[in-house]
C-alpha cells in the first residue's frame, strides 16, 4: 500500500485530473489462453492475451502472501485466478500481517514458508535478502523486466546487483481527495499551497463541516503526510540523506516539517473527531466517512495515494464528480509526489514460483487489476485503456512520465523496525507527535533514538 516522485511534470500532469468528471466504473476481467484446449480468449483490456508465455503447472500449488485485506485482496485474487486458468496450477492467497517480514520469518521457523509474497517495502527486500530468505528471479521473469520496467523500478527489487523483486503494484501519494458538495457549500476552491490548503480547511470548518479526515490509527498514513511535506519543503537531496540516516532526525529540516504538520496537528478542531478520534479511525474508514452523509460528511478531505479510489468505491460517491482530487499542496516551490510500491519476491525456488513472477512483470496481470481500479502499474507496456476512468489514466500517465526521475517512499526505505511497524518507530513518534504536536523537540529526539537503533541492526 505503500510510493516518491517528484517533477514539476508529473505535478502538472496530476493537476489536470481535477478537471475531469467521469466515474469510477468498476470493470470485470479475465481471458488470456485456455490451457486445456489451446484456445485464445479476449484478454483483458489494454493488454493481449498472449504477450506472456507461462508453463503448464497442472498439480502444482502455489502460495502468496500479502497484507492486502478487503477490496484489494479481492482484486489480486482475480489476477491470480487468471495464473490458474493459463497454467492449470491452484494459488492460495495467505493473509499476512504487518510487519511482513515478521509475519514470514515466523512461516520459515516453522518449515512452511509461502512461495511468492508481496512486499511493501524496500526495507523489506533489503532484509529479507540479508537473512537469504528470497530466491533470485528467474530468466523468465528478468525478460519480462527487462521489456517491461524502467531501470529505475528494476533496481528498486535488487539487493547488490541481485534482482529479488518484481514491483507489481504502484502508488501515487500525493493526492488531496475531497467532497465536492462539502467544498460547493463552503464556498472553498482547490488550494495551490500550504498556506492555502490551511486557509481553506479554515473556510470549510467555518461552514460547519470538519475539513480534514485522518486515518491515524495506522501510522503508515502519518508517515506519508511527514514525508510529503519534507520533500517539497527541504528537496530531494536532503530527502535523500535523511532516507539512508546521512543526517539525523534532529536535523533542523525535520524540525521545520514537523512545524509546518504542526501547523494542522495542533487545530483539533480541523481534524475528524480531533486528535483522539483520528487515532482510532483507520485508513479505509478514514476515507468512506469524507464520501458518506452527502454535504455533511464527517470530513471534507482526506490526504492518501490513488488507492484511495477503490475505498471511494465503496461509496455511492462518483469519481470525478462527487470525489474530486487535487495535488498535495506545494510547501517548498513545487508539489511533491510520493510513490510507493509492493513487490512480489519468491522464497521457494520452484518452478510456480518463478511462473508467477513472470505473469506478475507482463501487462496482462497488470490490466486485470487495473481495470478494477484503485491500482496502479509501473509496467510502462500497460495500455492506459486498461484504467477505468480519465482520473486514473493521468495519474498513471504521469508515473510512467517520469521515468527514473522518481523517489521511492521514504519510510518503505528504512529498516522495517523503524519504518514500517505498527506500534514501534516511525509510525508510533508521529502517532505520539498526532497527539501532541506541540513535542517537536521531544519527537525527534524519539525519531533519531529509535532510527540509530534501526540503521545499527
Amino acid at each position: 500500500m505503500r510510493t516518491t516522485l517528484r517533477t514539476r511534470r508529473t505535478a502538472r500532469t496530476v493537476a489536470t485530473v481535477t478537471a475531469l468528471t467521469l466515474g469510477l466504473a468498476l470493470a470485470g476481467c479475465g481471458g488470456g489462453e485456455d490451457r486445456d484446449t489451446g484456445t485464445k480468449e479476449p484478454g483483458p483490456p489494454g493488454a493481449s492475451p498472449s504477450s506472456v508465455t507461462l508453463p503448464s503447472l497442472k498439480g502444482e500449488k502455489i502460495e502468496v502472501a500479502a497484507v492486502w485485506t478487503g477490496p484489494e485482496q479481492e482484486n489480486f485474487t482475480k489476477v491470480l485466478k487468471e495464473f490458474e486458468k493459463r497454467t492449470g496450477a491452484t494459488v492460495t492467497f495467505v493473509p499476512a500481517q504487518d510487519p511482513i517480514v515478521n509475519f514470514l520469518g515466523t512461516k520459515i521457523a516453522g518449515g512452511s514458508p509461502p512461495d511468492v509474497a508481496m512486499l511493501p517495502q524496500v526495507g523489506a527486500i533489503q532484509q529479507a535478502a540479508a537473512q537469504k530468505w528470497l530466491k533470485p528471479v528467474g530468466p523468465d521473469a528478468k525478460a519480462q523486466l527487462a521489456k517491461n520496467y524502467s531501470q529505475g523500478w528494476r533496481d528498486l527489487g535488487a539487493v547488490d546487483g541481485t534482482q529479488y523483486g518484481v514491483y507489481f503494484k504502484a502508488a501515487n501519494k500525493s493526492l488531496i481527495w475531497y467532497n465536492n458538495a462539502a467544498f460547493e457549500n463552503a464556498g472553498a476552491t482547490e488550494p495551490k499551497t500550504w498556506k492555502e490548503f490551511l486557509a481553506t480547511a479554515e473556510t470549510i470548518s467555518a461552514s460547519g463541516v470538519t475539513p480534514v479526515s485522518v486515518g491515524g490509527a495506522d501510522g503508515w498514513t502519518l508517515t506519508d503526510w511527514f514525508e510529503n511535506i519534507y520533500l517539497s519543503q527541504a528537496g530531494p537531496a536532503k530527502y535523500d540523506q535523511l532516507a539512508k540516516h546521512e543526517i539525523k532526525w534532529t536535523d533542523a529540516s525535520v524540525t521545520q516539517a514537523l512545524t509546518t504538520l504542526g501547523e494542522l496537528f495542533g487545530k483539533p478542531a480541523l481534524i475528524a473527531g480531533g486528535a483522539d478520534g483520528a487515532l482510532q479511525t483507520e485508513f479505509p474508514t478514514s476515507v468512506t466517512q469524507t464520501f458518506t452523509g452527502g454535504d455533511q460528511p464527517k470530513g471534507a478531505m482526506v490526504f492518501e495515494g490513488d488507492f484511495a479510489a477503490v475505498n471511494i468505491g465503496q461509496t455511492s460517491a462518483k469519481i470525478g464528480t462527487d470525489a474530486k482530487v487535487f495535488p498535495f499542496p506545494a510547501v517548498g516551490s513545487a508539489s511533491p509526489v510520493v510513490t510507493g510500491g509492493d513487490a512480489a519476491v519468491a522464497l521457494k525456488d520452484t518452478k510456480g514460483a518463478q511462473a508467477l513472477l513472470t505473469f506478475l512483470a507482463s501487462p496482462d496481470a497488470a490490466a486485470i487489476w487495473a481495470g478494477a481500479g484503485g491500482f496502479l502499474s509501473p509496467n510502462k507496456n500497460l495500455d492506459l485503456a486498461a484504467y477505468p476512468n480519465d482520473v486514473q489514466r493521468e495519474i498513471a500517465k504521469a508515473l510512467l512520465e517520469s521515468g527514473d526521475d522518481f523517489r521511492f517512499d521514504m519510510s518503505d526505505q528504512m529498516p522495517q523496525s523503524f519504518g514500517g511497524t505498527p506500534g514501534k518507530g516511525e509510525w508510533k513518534a508521529l502517532q505520539d507527535f498526532l497527539k501532541n504536536p506541540k513535542d517537536v523537540a521531544g519527537t525527534q529526539a524519539r525519531l533519531e533514538a529509535d532510527a540509530a537503533k534501526a540503521y545499527k541492526s
